[in-house]
């Protein structure tokens, strides 16, 4: 039987692992190194060599798409007959099967429902208003986060230490029992259910796990890394009776901690299974050397990593570019100005991914891309002014600016929560079409003529005092400010706030983010009032801007969306210290590091080109600020770094002495009372010495060598420097 098709096109690693005889298997599978190759061709080697059943199979990852992809590359190997009754799926889709075939073991009806994320959340709006919690206090999606943490880490709220005096962990603790409670009555599950009772089931029904026990020999699990504990338990307790397994995974990829991935579980892999075999594929088919060296040289700061070093046959490639922006709207402008090139030199505009670490940070850039008339598309992500709480916000100024916009009212007369019901909505609606008005107008003669219940009236009251004490408070005041009391009194902010996670941490970004456009808004029409005019501006901009799902367009995203894709040319924005490492893991040593491993992940999607940039002053969150140039940046060598500048590119100065400045340059710093290796004194940075300096005018900016903070570039205009 001829299988050298099997190994044919594999490297020497990549046929280690899909050969190796072993209870446990660990692929340490680096960015671009093969890894779905690997796990399909394991496959095939363990069918078509080793003579496993199709039945005796297990094939487990995380996504669908993932799935779907080693499904169809199976059966393009094997033929679709060799492919039938293989289990190959999600966690969740493999529990979910598991549980339809056992049903009743498991303690529901043969036809649960299984509930999605809008669905869980709705049912827990309903407990909460059962339970009388105020939701601007206790926000339903707070009891969600509480809820599905704990499933993930494999406690029910029975297995939860109450230990009195705790008003949080009793409320949540109050809600956990009440909705599992009503799921029971319901015969409902939502997903993380699907894993903790699949465990269940295994743990309390010993004849069942041996049945699969007894049918699975080979399991292999891709995107270990990414596992938490629920899951790792599932895995643990199938293979207990020394079933073989393969692991597939990247520990110096693990950047989902923050929804209950375990890193722990890929490091603790080759101790919990004994006479494991680790095969490491460091060889890359993505990536320039340069690129990879980059790679290396950061990661290579993480302590406790399992280890490995990326490498490639193909050449060093371009350096990596780093830009220093003056600021936001001058990052922005090189971005724009860099793909515009790009695309001159035939590079689809698909082939570019611009990746940032907060979702605020595309504002700005969206607004510079449609400018350029460069299409976008925001991966898996929503546009700026297409964001919830962005919508939310503007509705209200909507609202103060034209009391009779009856979508805006619609919109936000219950959010946040305040005791308005869709009855009362109702009756605004039927009152306006019988009287031809608007839901405003009808409010008030609703009010005035008492046609409510006591206490819906008092809650429409209270929206419309909110509305008119908004309109009061924003009189007079500067757009920006305008914003700021609309958030603040609406109670948006403080709403989101309450929500735990990254996706409440984004959205009170995204607000803050509104504030810094409105700050830096300028009318076109001088005769329009700002507020109209930002509104209309945000209305266009949440137009047809982006670009369809087929158009050739620029893809935008976070750095989290980025894992799994490649692109020829990549630009990382925003490389500053507190944004990139987030100020939230300054602290923390271990979320440092998954920052660190984000970087890592950003920088290895780069197949040809990268490009980094960071701002000496940015605006951002509503706040101003200096931010040192991020020490992921820092660790990587100086020899693979291009510093770029508008129209040239310079090397770093060792010396004011080698600065090539030019003598207007120096005229120019020298009507300032400022001259090469001056000591000056700036208000944030402290001392430094002057190092050279660049441009003319408005642009003209001076670069210095501050003590604490390293090099830096400011507007010399702005920089207010102290002659020392």
């Amino acid at each position: 039987m001829d299988v050298s098709y099997i190994l044919d096109e594999l490297n020497d690693a990549q046929r280690d692992a899909v050969t190796a005889d072993s209870p446990g298997t660990l692929v340490l599978a680096g960015a671009g190194s093969g890894k779905t190759r690997v796990l399909v061709h394991r496959i095939a080697w363990k069918i078509k060599v080793e003579g496993l059943s199709t039945h005796s199979i297990m094939a487990v990852t995380f996504t669908n798409k993932a799935a779907k992809e080693m499904r169809g590359r199976i059966e393009s190997l094997l033929g679709s007959s060799l492919n039938h009754g293989m289990w190959v799926g999600t966690f969740h889709g493999l529990a979910h099967r598991l549980l339809k075939a056992h049903a009743q073991e498991a303690g529901l009806p043969n036809n649960f429902q299984i509930l999605d994320s809008d669905d869980q959340l709705r049912q827990l709006k309903r407990i909460h208003r059962e339970l009388a919690l105020d939701d601007s206090r206790w926000p339903p999606r707070q009891s969600q986060y509480f809820i599905n943490g704990h499933k993930d880490e494999g406690r029910r709220a029975a297995h939860i230490d109450d230990f009195g005096g705790d008003l949080y962990l009793t409320t949540m603790l109050k809600v956990y029992r009440r909705y599992e409670e009503i799921c029971r009555q319901q015969g409902v599950i939502d997903f993380a259910e699907l894993l903790l009772r699949a465990l269940e089931l295994w743990r309390d029904n010993p004849a069942i796990l041996d049945h699969y026990q007894q049918r699975f020999k080979h399991v292999l699990v891709d995107e270990f890394q990414d596992t938490n504990a629920v899951q790792y338990a599932w895995l643990r307790l199938l293979a207990s009776k020394g079933m073989a397994m393969t692991a597939v995974g990247d520990d110096d990829q693990s950047i989902y901690g923050w929804r209950g991935a375990r890193i722990e579980n890929i490091q603790q892999f080759s101790k919990d299974i004994e006479n494991t075999h680790v095969v490491r594929l460091e060889q890359n088919y993505r990536s320039t050397a340069t690129i990879l060296k980059a790679a290396n040289a950061l990661i290579a700061n993480n302590s406790q990593r399992l280890g490995k070093e990326l490498w490639t046959e193909d050449g060093d490639g371009d350096k990596i570019s780093l830009f220093a922006a003056f600021n936001e709207q001058d990052e922005a402008r090189f971005l724009t100005d860099r793909i515009a090139e790009l695309v001159r030199d035939d590079y689809r505009r698909s082939d570019i991914g611009v990746l940032y670490r907060s979702n605020a940070q595309s504002r700005i850039l969206e607004e510079y891309l449609i400018r350029a008339g460069l299409p976008y598309r925001i991966y898996g992500g929503q546009r700026f002014y297409d964001r919830l709480e962005i919508k939310n916000a503007l509705a209200y100024m909507r609202i103060v600016e034209l009391r009779d916009d009856d979508t805006a009212i619609e919109r936000v007369i219950n959010t946040p929560t305040r005791g308005i019901g869709t009855r009362t909505v109702e009756i605004l609606r039927e009152y306006a079409r019988e009287h031809q008005t608007s839901l405003w107008r009808a409010a008030l003669a609703i009010i005035e003529n008492g046609l409510l219940p006591a206490r819906a009236g008092n809650a429409l009251r209270g929206f419309l005092a909110l509305v008119e004490d908004l309109a009061e408070q924003c009189r007079d005041k500067p757009l920006d400010e305008q914003i700021n009391i609309a958030i603040d009194r609406s109670g948006l902010l403080a709403f989101h706030e309450k929500e735990k996670g990254e996706k409440g941490q984004a959205r009170v970004e995204n607000l803050h983010e509104l504030i810094t456009a409105a700050a830096a808004f300028e009318p076109e029409d001088e005769d329009i009032e700002p507020l109209r005019a930002f509104l209309d501006r945000a209305a266009l901009d949440a137009g047809d801007q982006q670009a369809d799902e087929h158009e050739d367009s620029v893809q935008l995203m976070t750095l989290h969306s980025a894992k799994g894709l490649e692109f020829p040319a990549v630009f990382i924005v925003g490389v500053e210290e507190n944004l990139f490492p987030h100020k939230m893991s300054m602290e923390d040593p271990e979320r440092l590091e998954e920052e660190r491993r984000l970087a890592y992940v950003g920088i290895t999607r780069a197949e040809q080109k990268l490009f980094l940039s960071y701002a000496e002053s940015r605006r951002l969150h509503g706040q101003e600020s200096f931010n040192s140039l991020s020490r992921f940046v820092r660790e990587i060598p100086n020899e693979l770094i291009d510093e770029v500048r508008i129209n040239n590119t310079v090397s770093r100065p060792s010396s004011y002495a080698q600065s090539g400045v030019t003598t207007s340059q120096q005229a120019s710093a020298a009507a300032m009372g400022i001259a090469l290796g001056q000591r000056v004194l700036h208000s944030i940075f402290g001392a430094g010495v002057v190092l050279s300096f660049e441009g003319q005018g408005a642009s003209a900016r001076v670069q210095v060598n501050f003590e604490d903070e390293g090099s830096k570039w400011l507007v010399l205009q702005y920089a207010n420097l102290q002659l020392l």
